[in-house]
């Protein structure tokens, strides 16, 4: 099959960028041509998504939209899989190419500020259908920003991205969550797909547990992610010192990641333990594989707190991958992964409070007795999240797509 994939960007940008570097390599191993034909360089600090020399690729930056679209038309391409655009003009012309499969990491056509969250008066994930509606409660709501002149941009952008979902042969997602959303705006049920994914990694290489825990040495809990209100590390290192005390244990937090509430976060949690004996903060910034890789092998607890409905919430399952039990919030797509009492515990999501990642964390530390049989059932979800599961899902769906387009 002659497979086209469009994305806004040629650039390893975000879980899509990732999502796209390896799925593009995995479809020519199983003997599909595959292009790339995206909108922008950038941003230029990211490495480009992996292709080889023989992979086609157009760029609208560099072409122009009229030769960019007319090289993937002469391409002549069986089917077009989307990843999102920054102009809904330049996706609407694509479409017109060869039938086509969108593949929704986010709130894509659902929401103004595309969180899905308000923050008035508590943060908590939106359960609103996305329409004019939303134009009125966009303020009162603290769904985004202060300007309404953006507030309208912003409408009108998603109001023209759910518009022309309706012209795609299929959506695809990567999570219960985010097919129900879609269901729930107006697409047809049978043409949302779940189609799963999850790490290369073979189950069997899930690393073993570490040695019986010493009752004296600090819980190790890990938070991995980008620095951001929505991410809840504030409610996390709010939480810590509660912890600490109800578990009778010292505490050591690695937050890994950086982002515009980095400064806060880490303020925040210096005042914490200057007040608070047995508590330990760190803040080691973006780390590579190879750092991640260590922490997660040295963490007793992988905490979530997002307080955004994830549309899945991947570092889940690289927690999973290394024996690591999580503690979150039930918002989005995380309890697709997450099943309470057996590779950790969920925490009511709506409203995402302290008190309630306290408990769940504590839930998950009660005993070392406790820990260890997470840690046995943390390996649970990658049955369903593997890549091959995910190829052979995908194509069935790009046949059915081509087969009736």
């Amino acid at each position: 099959m002659r497979i086209a994939v469009l994305n806004w960007s040629n650039r390893r940008f975000g879980g899509t960028g990732t999502y796209l570097s390896a799925i593009v390599p995995r479809l020519r191993r199983a003997g599909h041509d595959v292009a790339l034909w995206h909108e922008v360089d950038s941003p230029l600090d990211c490495a480009s998504i992996a292709t080889s020399p023989d992979v086609p690729t157009w760029s609208v930056q560099r072409l122009g939209l009229d030769p960019a679209v007319d090289a993937l038309r002469a391409w002549r391409p069986d089917v077009l899989y989307a990843h999102g655009f920054v102009d809904p003009g330049v996706e609407a012309r694509t479409l017109d190419v060869a039938p086509a499969v969108f593949f929704a990491h986010g709130h894509h056509g659902t929401c103004i500020s595309g969180s899905k969250t308000v923050r008035h008066p508590e943060i908590r994930p939106c359960e609103r259908t996305f329409g004019p509606a939303c134009l009125a409660h966009y303020f009162p709501r603290g769904c985004g920003g202060r300007s309404p002149v953006t507030m309208l941009r912003l409408f009108r952008q998603q109001h023209s991205r759910l518009t022309l979902l309706r012209r795609y042969g299929a959506i695809v997602v990567h999570s219960d969550y985010l097919r129900r959303e879609y269901i729930r705006h107006g697409v047809p049920a049978e043409r949302v797909f779940n189609v799963k994914y999850g790490s290369d990694v073979p189950v069997g290489e899930v690393r073993a547990a570490t040695p019986e825990l010493e009752e004296v040495r600090p819980w190790r809990l890990l938070f991995a992610g980008r620095m951001e209100r929505l991410k809840g590390g504030e409610q996390l290192i709010e939480a810590v010192p509660l912890v600490a005390d109800a578990l009778s244990r010292p505490i050591h937090l690695t937050l890994a990641g950086d982002g515009p509430s980095r400064a806060r976060w880490e303020g925040l949690a210096s005042s914490i333990c200057q007040r608070h004996a047995g508590i330990d903060m760190e803040f080691p910034g973006w780390v590579g594989p190879g750092a991640i890789e260590g922490l997660f092998t040295r963490s007793d607890l992988l905490v979530v707190p997002s307080l955004w409905p994830e549309p899945l919430g991947l570092v889940g399952l690289e927690a999973a991958r290394h024996g690591v039990p999580v503690a979150a919030f039930a918002v989005g797509g995380i309890s697709d992964w997450l099943r309470s009492g057996t590779n950790g515990i969920l925490a009511a999501g709506d409203p995402p409070t302290v008190r309630g990642l306290v408990d769940a964390i504590c839930g998950c530390l009660a005993t070392p007795a406790v820990h260890r049989r997470l840690r046995a059932g943390a390996g649970y979800p990658l049955s369903e999240f593997t890549m091959d599961g995910h190829v052979a899902r995908l194509m069935t769906v790009f046949r059915g797509v081509t087969e009736h387009g």
